[in-house]
């Protein structure tokens, strides 16, 4: 858990960091870029994100969780130096492709292998501990930015976003284990009738619940993306400062992390379903009300409940999907969910920068993002019942490392 969360926290760096730096792109004179421009570099990481946990969820419950992390992790790493010495926006929003698709396939891959590992009744817990990891990595991109932006410049910002190659990958190599169900099911031959990896997603068992969490997901990935890509900018448009403004979106991620660590339990005797509803409420609830002016400790609160609401539902959809799915097409399910669901991640940077580029009054920047949220709300309710606390698999009681 302690390796995935490490990976993790770089993997929400370097998305959230774009979000950081978009103020300082905007003013940046040789590339000249409109908030529109910035809207759609930020989502071609994206757009690599969806095709590397797509690739990555199909192949992972084939050739094992363990080289594709170390893959993943050495390709964003890569593509983060790439952003950092890019001579222009264009090669700077090719190598944030790039990176997309190692960054695609790290999550999938960590939530199969910390769901494996972990307890039935600590799963949607273990699940939110590890991928706390992602607001983490979005703290330290803000105050990262508010520390080094002023005096360095954006191109600091991607060289840190690179230090998983030299810190990161070493320690995976030593110590990251196989997944158990990949090692028990490699010994193994499929019986008759038995499908696993991508072909069991289109049994009549797994298409259905595949596709709502998709649709799920995509709500809540949208709001994930454009508020991080964008959130700085919204309240700098609102008459804040600079400083302020990336002191908000520390807020958020704040709210993301310590929300879905405390309401992750409630998950785990509750079941996931109306858990996940009232995060999504909360957020479309939040975000509705940021757009009215009051009180600076106010907005900070609304913010993190916001972040919590946002990021925080990512966090329990994604446990949701670990906990509905058998260990065998585990990874492969949520690669495919987070892979299609991903069209929201590549929407809401686009969405926000043509917001911010329109005519629009101030107040739709967040009635546009509310409206998402609340729809996400409805969503859940037409998603299978949440799993709680169930028997532990062979994947999680050790039978199945005894089997392979």
């Amino acid at each position: 858990m302690g390796l995935c969360f490490a990976v993790i926290l770089f993997d929400g760096y370097d998305l959230i960091v774009y979000g950081a730096v978009v103020p300082a792109l905007l003013q940046y004179q040789p590339w000249g870029l409109t908030p529109t421009e910035a809207g759609m570099i930020g989502s071609y990481a994206l757009i690599g994100m969806l095709v590397g946990a797509l690739v990555a969820g199909a192949v992972t419950d084939l050739v094992g969780r363990r080289k594709v992390m170390l893959i993943c992790v050495s390709w964003f790493s890569l593509a983060m130096v790439g952003c950092a010495v890019a001579p222009s926006a264009e090669l700077f929003g090719f190598f944030r492709l790039l990176g997309g698709l190692g960054l695609g396939g790290v999550m999938p891959t960590a939530i199969a292998l910390t769901a494996e590992y972990s307890a039935a009744h600590r799963r949607s817990l273990n699940n939110a501990l590890m991928f706390s990891g992602y607001p983490v990595g979005g703290i330290l991109s803000a105050v990262l930015a508010l520390a080094l932006l002023p005096e360095f410049g954006f191109r600091i910002m991607f060289w840190i976003g690179a230090l998983p190659l030299v810190t990161v990958v070493p320690l995976l190599w030593r110590f990251l284990p196989e997944s158990t169900s990949y090692l028990a099911a490699k010994g193994t031959p499929a019986g008759p009738g038995v499908k696993r990896g991508v072909a069991a997603m289109f049994t009549r068992r797994h298409l259905v619940p595949a596709l709502l969490f998709a649709v799920t997901s995509f709500f809540g990935l949208l709001l994930v993306y454009g508020l991080n890509t964008w959130l700085p900018q919204i309240m700098k448009a609102a008459g804040y400062p600079l400083s302020s403004s990336l002191l908000f979106l520390v807020m958020m991620n704040v709210g993301a992390a310590v929300g879905s660590v405390l309401v992750a339990p409630i998950g785990d005797r509750l079941g996931m379903k109306p858990v996940t509803a009232v995060t999504f409420v909360a957020a479309a609830v939040s975000i509705y009300l940021l757009s009215s002016p009051m009180a600076a400790w106010v907005m900070y609160a609304l913010v993190a409940v916001a972040g919590f609401g946002t990021i925080g539902t990512q966090i329990m959809v994604n446990a949701y999907v670990a906990m509905h799915f058998p260990p065998e097409v585990r990874a492969t399910a949520l690669g495919w969910t987070l892979g299609i669901g991903r069209l929201g991640a590549v929407v809401g940077p686009t969405f926000g920068g043509f917001l911010l580029a329109s005519d629009l009054d101030m107040e739709w920047n967040f009635y546009a993002f509310a409206i998402p949220a609340a729809v996400g709300a409805l969503m859940v309710l037409l998603l299978p019942k949440g799993a709680r606390a169930a028997s532990p698999s062979p994947a999680t009681d050790g039978t199945a490392v005894q089997a392979a």
